[in-house]
């Protein structure tokens, strides 16, 4: 069985809107969030882009990045991720050259390809539905030029970026994304919480491929995974509803704020919609201190993930601090064990 405790643990946060609140309370949550998971030894705090979800606070994700790092002290703060094709490489080269400026060694720039929003919102963005993510390799490219110490005659440079050492990590909720991230060397993060079927086929793609770069000497693979933890099973499963009512709403191209959880979700999906929400989250981990311990050492013995990012988007924010603080007390307490086994 694989230990736990050799992992780094995580943090993928969405900035959720629930139900009653607005983005201002979503961001001031996502704050408290990122600096309490600080205190309990999380590596990373992550946030995403998303567009056109009324449920979802970090859209402008540079910004929320800016705005988490500047009240934390050691936590590394990155997106997970910018869609690159939806903005030109020397954009991003500078906001994120700004933001490795400010908060020096905690920067990180996690990529993925898709649009990370609906058509409408596409075309709003690209003013063009021609590119279809085929060119991100070219547009990896050009962002990662930009990153480079310039060259003599070069006409255009990134200031801040060029010549900073940003990690760049490849995001993936199926093959393309693995492949590429193995052949160019790169760290590779999986989309488990959202797409779980292709977990193991996507790593196993990527570690196949993996050839040594200047940035990285063998395969790290990241997975991001929905845990929550709560204090019984029962509980666990209870607050993991507003997180499939947010899937339904997604799938019934109703996207909204993130609703309360309820007691019983059958009068709310039909027999399709739940085939599909569990499709989308099967993969998740619900229950109490133990349940998730035991769930998730079995989930690292299949998959030889490097590190676990935890998405958890639970209603309460008490409630959803406290998941995150189950989940680091199953961490600590597994060192200590291990600490305690090597001493005897």
């Amino acid at each position: 069985m694989s230990s736990i405790t050799t992992r780094p643990f995580s943090v993928l946060d969405l900035s959720p809107i629930f139900e009653g609140q607005t983005a201002t309370d979503a961001l001031q949550n996502s704050l408290k969030l990122a600096q309490t998971v600080e205190g309990l030894g999380y590596k990373r705090f992550w946030l995403a882009e998303h567009h056109n979800m009324p449920g979802i606070a970090s859209a402008a994700t540079s910004v929320v990045i800016g705005f988490i790092a500047g009240n934390t002290e050691k936590i590394r703060v990155g997106a997970g991720g910018i869609m690159l094709s939806n903005h030109a490489p020397i954009v991003i080269a500078e906001q994120f050259g700004t933001l490795e400026s400010l908060y020096p060694g905690r920067i990180d720039l996690g990529l993925g390809r898709a649009p990370g929003t609906d058509r409408p919102a596409t075309m709003a963005l690209r003013r063009t539905l021609a590119n279809d993510g085929e060119e991100f390799p070219e547009q990896l490219e050009e962002l990662r030029f930009f990153f480079r110490e310039t060259v003599e005659n070069q006409k255009v440079q990134a200031v801040p970026g060029a010549g900073l050492d940003v990690p760049i990590w490849l995001l993936s909720s199926s093959g393309f994304s693995a492949q590429l991230a193995g052949i160019l060397g790169l760290p590779f993060a999986f989309a488990a919480h959202f797409s779980p079927e292709y977990t193991l086929p996507s790593l196993e793609l990527y570690r196949k491929t993996f050839q040594p770069s200047d940035d990285l000497e063998k395969p790290y693979a990241m997975v991001a995974l929905n845990i929550i933890a709560a204090e019984t099973d029962e509980e666990a499963e209870f607050l993991a509803t507003s997180q499939y009512q947010s899937f339904l709403n997604l799938i019934r191209q109703t996207p909204g704020k993130i609703p309360p959880p309820v007691q019983d979700m059958n009068p709310i999906w039909n027999e399709r919609e739940k085939a599909l929400v569990n499709s989308r989250t099967g993969g998740s981990i619900f229950g109490n201190k133990e349940t998730v311990k035991r769930k998730l050492e079995k989930f690292l013995d299949e998959t030889k993930a490097d590190e676990i990012m935890v998405n958890a988007m639970v209603f309460d924010q008490s409630k959803r601090l406290r998941s995150y603080e189950i989940i680091a007390e199953i961490f600590d307490e597994n060192e200590k064990k291990l600490t305690a086994e090597r001493r005897g």
